[in-house]
């Protein structure tokens, strides 16, 4: 059988590569003889990291952009039609395609109708023509107002074989858009069934996840004042940590993150030594971190749910309902704020008390993240049986 993986994967950011490591592990244990084939934003990485050919999903980024405005236009609407006959191609090559995990039917951050939400809907399409199986696998949706990107996403999913979910936000959103969601699936998120790093402990170090966030579409108009906000926030309540004897570990959860990893260092470099950064390219570099802290504040959402997994006492700085919906589910919804408006007195209030309840809220959260790691086990039984993938062997995935 011939296997597709889609998405935006190799590009930089790493839960949506999390979650291709965790379907890849399913495949290759459950399914050893599978032909494994990638269509992906980044396919050179998606090769020579996880060893499965790819092919881009967007011909345009290998174009000249430095060409003017007219040329530009030109190349990229060009591009276009040259994506949809790679997607044509691709699709009628394999038996089936899946989009593993993420928020791959979000709009909580800035985005354009004809870039990814088209991308999805052709999948789709195409499958649909060719008789191809297309399964979104515990993927991540919230409500969008955009009229053409609900309209890509809404029949995007219509049109799939298979769906599950990895929330009630995320299948209450898809529902509210008009697709009917009442024989779908909620499982835990992907990562939880990836395998936990052993290292020790560092006393006294605190894992801080920054993102280069500038609001989400919908803040399109406040976005540069909303990034100042939050840039500045992060760097006052690091400098709060350095100033109270800590040591902090620098997280990030895309490539682009690190710009403002060199602002928050810049800003403690009297401090040699405090505050570090070590380069991080995969989630399980992010968990490496989160393992030798004791606490973590993160705003991506796979930073908090990499602290959550791990069972480390948790802040959320969120940029979008599903921190604080992981976060609830996880029994810390009080300490979670919003990314837009960063109350740093607030958040040392709630780092000051998730420090003091650290001994009561690893074991629940220890407790949480097993339950959830198990419950995965069925997401894969149920994907083989409706993808009609016998099962070679009967190993389970994750740990």
């Amino acid at each position: 059988m011939k296997v597709g993986l889609f998405g935006l994967l190799g590009a930089g950011n790493m839960g949506n590569d999390g979650s291709l490591e965790v379907v890849l592990a399913y495949l290759r244990e459950h399914h050893p003889s599978a032909e494994l084939s990638a269509l992906a934003s980044g396919p050179d990485v998606v090769e020579a990291r996880y060893g499965v050919p790819a092919v881009p999903l967007y011909s345009y980024y290998t174009r000249d952009r430095d060409s003017g405005l007219p040329a530009r236009v030109v190349l990229k609407s060009v591009a276009k039609f040259r994506d949809a006959a790679q997607v044509w191609r691709w699709v009628r090559r394999n038996d089936v395609v899946i989009v593993p995990g993420a928020g791959v039917l979000e709009n909580t951050l800035p985005l354009r109708a004809w870039g990814f939400p088209l991308s999805l809907f052709l999948l789709s399409f195409f499958g649909r023509l060719t008789g191809t199986k297309v399964a979104f696998v515990n993927v991540g949706s919230n409500v969008i107002r955009q009229r053409a990107m609900r309209f890509f996403i809404r029949w995007a999913t219509r049109l799939a074989h298979y769906r599950s979910f990895r929330d009630s936000l995320s299948r209450d959103a898809l529902a509210t858009m008009g697709v009917d969601t009442a024989r779908d699936e909620i499982f835990p998120d992907l990562v939880f069934a990836l395998p936990a790093p052993e290292v020790t402990v560092e006393r006294g170090t605190v894992a801080v996840g920054l993102m280069d966030f500038h609001g989400s579409n919908d803040d399109r108009a406040s976005a540069e004042a909303i990034h100042r906000t939050y840039v500045d926030g992060m760097r006052r309540f690091v400098r709060w940590l350095v100033d109270g004897g800590h040591r902090v570990r620098l997280l990030i959860g895309d490539e682009v993150d690190e710009a403002i990893v060199e602002q928050v260092l810049a800003d403690s470099k009297d401090r040699p030594g405090a505050v570090t950064y070590e380069t991080i390219r995969t989630l399980g570099d992010v968990m490496a971190q989160i393992a030798k802290s004791e606490v973590v504040v993160g705003t991506r959402y796979h930073n908090v749910l990499c602290g959550l997994k791990l069972a480390k006492p948790t802040i959320s700085v969120s940029y979008s309902a599903k921190n604080d919906r992981i976060m609830a589910d996880m029994g810390l919804a009080e300490y979670t704020q919003d990314a837009r408006t960063v109350d740093v007195d607030r958040l040392v209030e709630q780092f000051t008390a998730v420090e003091a309840a650290a001994d009561r809220i690893g074991p629940m959260l220890g407790e949480h993240a097993a339950r959830k790691s198990a419950r995965l086990a069925r997401q894969f039984e149920v994907l083989s049986a409706s993808l009609g993938m016998p099962a070679e062997v009967t190993q389970e995935v994750g740990s």
